[in-house]
């Protein structure tokens, strides 16, 4: 009896992970942003619903094309009742070098020759927003909570009103592997964060940490040093995210 309650378990699972994804959408995006021999393959799937403002720009694949390696929606947290609006707006490149997961409600904006880099098991829970006029790179393992914004932009020209120096308005953001972003925290223009990196709940980051090393923990407004030699026990928890995540039917 038990090994009949394992297989039905899986094949409930399975019909469930089925029913979440928005099929029309998967094979419309796969087809309109990838060459035919990678989009027969379904390597985007987008659960629940999803508003395509633009879809000009290009997804670029690095690794070996397999099923699901790019899940738009994929309900993996506590809560997983959605509100409907997750929206995508791509019209510079997506680099996707492996597998990468984004929650629900999500928001992404990629502006023309802009690029956006998804490391592998890169993840951003519900409700995140992702800005990229320019480049924003996520390395492996960087894992994001929900309510997180990452902008590399101000949107507006800035100047010193004493030297009438204009700013730099777009800067790139360069978050490390292995950094563990906590919820609602935002990431500016100009963030570059080391491997191995803590990122306490609502702080806002706009600079580069990388000379605090690594296995830190930052927070605050702005973002400052807290302590070394610590960091989220990857190893042991390595196998179970790479099971968790990966999208399977």
């Amino acid at each position: 009896m038990s090994v009949l309650r394992k297989q039905y378990h899986k094949l409930r699972s399975k019909i469930r992970l089925y029913l979440q994804i928005n099929w029309m959408k998967t094979l419309y995006i796969n087809f309109r942003m990838l060459p035919f021999s990678q989009a027969k393959i379904f390597p985007i799937v987008i659960f629940g619903r999803c508003s395509t403002q633009s879809l000009a720009g290009k997804i670029i694949i690095t690794e070996p094309v397999k099923f699901g390696m790019l899940g738009l929606g994929q309900r993996y947290e506590i809560f997983r009742k959605e509100k409907g609006i997750a929206e995508l707006n791509i019209q510079g490149k997506i680099i996707l070098r492996g597998k990468a997961q984004f929650g629900y409600d999500y928001k992404i904006f990629i502006a023309k020759n802009a690029m956006l880099t998804l490391g592998n098991m890169s993840s951003m829970a519900s409700e995140v927003k992702v800005i990229c006029t320019q480049n924003i790179e996520l390395g492996d393992f960087c894992r994001m909570g929900s309510e997180c914004q990452l902008i590399d932009t101000n949107f507006h020209d800035l100047k010193d009103t004493n030297t009438k120096k204009i700013f730099p308005k777009i800067a790139a953001i360069r978050l490390g592997s292995y950094n563990f972003i906590s919820n609602r925290v935002t990431i500016m223009s100009k963030t570059v964060t080391p491997n191995y990196c803590i990122v306490a709940s609502n702080s806002l980051c706009n600079k580069d940490y990388t000379s605090f090393g690594n296995n830190i923990l930052i927070g605050g407004i702005p973002a400052k040093f807290i302590k070394d030699g610590i960091t989220r026990d990857w190893e042991s928890e390595k196998e179970q995210l790479e099971d968790y995540l990966t999208i399977k039917l």
